[in-house]
């Protein structure tokens, strides 16, 4: 049973469909999170990512990692409404291994240092225990219009 399901994570990250690349969080502690990200094939990226042998592209990979990130740094603030984590920086990516369809990425991020409104992270996604991509990000917090965050909290989405 998952720590956060995707509700949750919808009342914390602004991302929406296709971009919302976290499913769920099973642990989430002040300095370390894990979150999962089921990889379908009807993913919109499959498509021309490759017909023939579909991989889901390393930098959706990162940004899932970043999403996850996003949730950890999102849910120690009270007024997480009116920010927003924006990717900083991305350094020592590596790509192990092709993600598929069917695949279930499970992405632990640890906190290696923390300021104000920058985190820096590093991150690893496993796939059946093995490692297929691992990156050290930075977030940085900032601020959001508050009228954009309570538009954004009174749309509905449709489900697909």
């Amino acid at each position: 049973m998952p720590l956060l399901d995707i509700l949750a994570i919808r009342d914390i990250l602004p991302h929406r469909y296709p971009m919302l690349l976290v499913d769920s969080i099973l642990e989430l502690e002040e300095d370390r999170i894990v979150g999962v990200k089921n990889v379908t094939a009807n993913e919109p990226f499959f498509a021309g990512h490759f017909p023939d042998f579909p991989v889901m592209p390393g930098v959706l990979i990162v940004e899932a990692m970043a999403q996850v990130a996003g949730v950890l740094v999102l849910s120690h603030i009270p007024d997480r409404k009116n920010k927003l984590v924006l990717l900083a920086s991305i350094e020592q990516a590596k790509f192990r291994r092709p993600v598929r369809p069917g695949d279930q990425l499970r992405i632990e991020m640890k906190v290696t240092r923390r300021k104000a409104s920058v985190a820096k992270m590093h991150g690893q996604a496993v796939v059946d225990g093995l490692v297929v991509a691992e990156a050290e990000l930075m977030c940085k917090l900032a601020d959001r219009d508050p009228q954009v965050a309570t538009r954004a909290a009174e749309e509905t989405v449709p489900v697909a």
